[in-house]
């Protein structure tokens, strides 16, 4: 099935030229130049992606992706400038799925979409039996089910990303085994998409806030100071 990328942006020539780079490689997409004008179409008729620009007239993609997460999970990739350092640890607070620095490769944007794409899709009835069977992964107050995508603490349902789910379980097989920040890049983005340390920061950091929402005593997930993280099971 052929996938729907919405992009929001008030530069026309980033919105045409990333359009037709999305369309040879396959892809649908609808055109929007501003986040007021988009946000009634990605909740009335979502798209499969997609990508917002940060800066822009009207409602500013921060603001959109605030109001569309009242209402939708669907997988969205910032566009950002170099000097927005602030904007992209905001914007993968909120829930943004992966952010990308302008000015941006076209092929690195669309690797970006297929690997969150892959992560997002249903599962097959093969996978999601072989998923089922394993079961949900048990770690003290930590129950995640990857069949369901549905993470609880001390039995208190906590709303992950897809990316998230990843890094958290990828965490979670090993109690106590230090993962460097790039074997969590490895498990989230499977692609040999380069992402730097602030982006696996920003996603930890946003996985102890959602966790500390349910318990504010939570402190499951150490940081080793330039060895990486590690999740210690109570």
């Amino acid at each position: 099935m052929t996938a729907t990328i919405a992009l929001v942006d008030d530069d026309r020539n980033i919105l045409t030229s990333v359009s037709i780079a999305l369309q040879a490689e396959g892809f649908l997409t609808r055109l929007y130049s501003d986040g007021e004008a988009a946000l009634k179409a990605l909740t009335d008729n979502p798209p499969d992606l997609a990508i917002f620009d940060i800066k822009m007239p009207k409602m500013d993609g921060l603001e959109l992706l605030r109001r569309l997460r009242e209402k939708s999970r669907l997988p969205v990739i910032f566009l950002t400038s170099k000097d927005d350092e602030l904007d992209e640890a905001l914007g993968l607070a909120m829930g943004a799925d992966d952010y990308i620095a302008k000015p941006f490769s076209q092929r690195l944007l669309i690797a970006r979409i297929r690997a969150i794409l892959r992560r997002t899709e249903p599962a097959t009835p093969g996978t999601e039996d072989e998923a089922a069977a394993q079961g949900p992964l048990e770690r003290g107050r930590l129950v995640m089910d990857p069949a369901r995508h549905r993470v609880s603490w001390d039995g208190k349902p906590v709303t992950l990303t897809v990316t998230e789910f990843l890094i958290l379980e990828t965490l979670a097989q090993r109690p106590g085994i230090v993962k460097t920040r790039n074997q969590l890049m490895d498990a989230a983005y499977q692609d040999d998409i380069y992402v730097d340390d602030r982006t696996i920061d920003s996603h930890i950091k946003r996985v102890r806030r959602k966790f500390r929402e349910a318990d504010p005593a939570f402190d499951s997930i150490e940081t080793l100071y330039g060895a990486g993280y590690r999740f210690s099971e109570e």
